[in-house]
């Protein structure tokens, strides 16, 4: 091999573990229940489905449509994920979408499993948080939400 060979492999070798330490250092761009609006392109790739964004009296929704279900998600005039909204055949990966209220919803989920409780819904309620999640294979629905959050005039029904 020559020096040129080498050097190149070099520079491939150097260029790949640059990439790998700024995917390991750099935490993953994702909306989430209290993220802001910016990430929410991060959803739709990770979804790999179509986005649309429908806007309302005193908030936007920006719905995205994929094999594996849909998703709104509910942004404030300050660009803040108040809310979500799902249904699908499957649950949407709830680590994503909840962020830092998944551990909430991940104890629920965990003591109605441990209870033997079958299919009964998930529900969150905390001052600070609600989440409602239930269904069957095929066959999921849910909406999360944080009360202090909501626009004025938005109820919690409007979250669909």
């Amino acid at each position: 091999m020559s020096n040129r060979q080498i050097s190149a492999i070099q520079r491939g070798i150097l260029i790949a573990g640059v990439a790998l330490l700024t995917l390991a250092v750099a935490p993953p761009a994702r909306a989430a229940l209290g993220g802001d609006v910016s990430t929410i392109q991060a959803d739709q790739i990770h979804m790999q489905g179509t986005r649309r964004i429908i806007p309302a009296n005193s908030y936007t929704v920006h719905e995205i449509q994929a094999a594996t279900g849909m998703l709104r998600e509910y942004i404030s005039p300050q660009g803040i994920v108040f809310a979500l909204a799902w249904h699908g055949p499957w649950l949407p990966d709830m680590r994503q979408i909840l962020g830092s209220y998944f551990e909430p919803y991940s104890q629920a989920a965990g003591s109605h499993h441990s209870a033997r409780l079958g299919r009964r819904p998930v529900m969150v309620e905390q001052p600070g948080l609600v989440i409602q999640s239930g269904g069957h294979l095929r066959s999921f629905a849910g909406k999360a939400y944080i009360p202090d959050m909501l626009p004025t005039g938005v109820r919690a029904e409007d979250i669909q």
